[in-house]
């Protein structure tokens, strides 16, 4: 009797076992600013849900997706042409 399983090639290539690529690090150091101003509006909308927000929530809110975007916008144009900056 044989095995199939002999004779099964790999559908999917095993993962990498040196970690992530210098290019993916430096890619991920330059969304920091996003990710962090994201957690920031995050941080802001779960403070508004537990009360009606005030004129301080949405002042909050306000600012918090104004550097979202600032910092989204930043991001964008420091890639050319799909290297980081």
């Amino acid at each position: 009797m044989t095995h199939i399983v002999k004779h099964l090639t790999l559908v999917t290539p095993s993962a990498p076992d040196g970690g992530p690529s210098a290019f993916e690090l430096a890619v991920i150091e330059a969304e920091m600013p996003v990710i962090t101003a994201e957690l920031d509006l995050l941080d802001a909308e779960i403070t508004a849900l537990d009360r009606p927000p005030n004129e301080l929530d949405e002042r909050r809110l306000r600012r918090a997706r104004r550097r979202v975007l600032a910092a989204r916008r930043a991001l964008a144009n420091s890639f050319t042409f799909g290297e980081a900056a």
